[in-house]
C-alpha cells in the first residue's frame, strides 16, 4: 500500500490598490516567522508584487510549517513612488498556520489612508 504524503501548505498573496482599482505593482513585501527559544522574527524571504499584484516567489506547498508568521508590506514607499503621502508607513499582517492548513491566500487592499486584509481562498 502506498501512503499518502502529509498535508502541506502553500502561501500566496495579492495586493490591490483601491484608489485606482488596479493591482499594486512593485510593493516590497517581507515574510518572517516567529522562531527560537527567544521568539524572534526570522526573515524567510522578501519579494515585490508583480504587475498582477502577486508575489510570485512566495512559499510553495510544503514550505509553510505550523507556526506564527508576519507579512510586512512597505506601503509608505509604494505610495510615495506614486506621488501620495500615506498615513501607514507599512502594514503588517500576523497570522497563525496550523497543521490542518493546506492553502493560505492573504489578500491586502490598500489606499493611502486605509487597508483591509482577510483569509482568502
Amino acid at each position: 500500500l502506498a501512503t499518502e504524503p502529509a498535508p502541506s501548505s502553500s502561501l500566496t498573496i495579492h495586493v490591490l490598490n483601491t484608489l485606482t482599482g488596479q493591482p499594486a505593482t512593485g510593493l516590497a513585501t517581507h515574510l518572517s516567522q516567529l522562531q527560537g527559544p527567544g521568539l524572534q522574527w526570522m526573515e524567510l524571504m522578501k519579494s515585490s508584487t508583480n504587475v498582477d499584484g502577486h508575489c510570485p516567489l512566495f512559499l510553495a506547498p510544503g514550505q509553510v510549517k505550523a507556526g506564527t508568521y508576519k507579512l510586512h508590506f512597505d506601503t509608505g514607499a509604494y505610495w510615495q513612488q506614486l506621488g501620495y503621502t500615506s498615513f501607514y508607513p507599512y502594514v503588517e499582517v500576523v497570522f497563525t498556520v496550523t497543521e490542518q492548513t493546506r492553502k493560505l491566500h492573504i489578500p491586502l487592499l490598500i489606499s493611502p489612508f486605509s487597508y483591509t486584509t482577510y483569509k482568502g481562498s
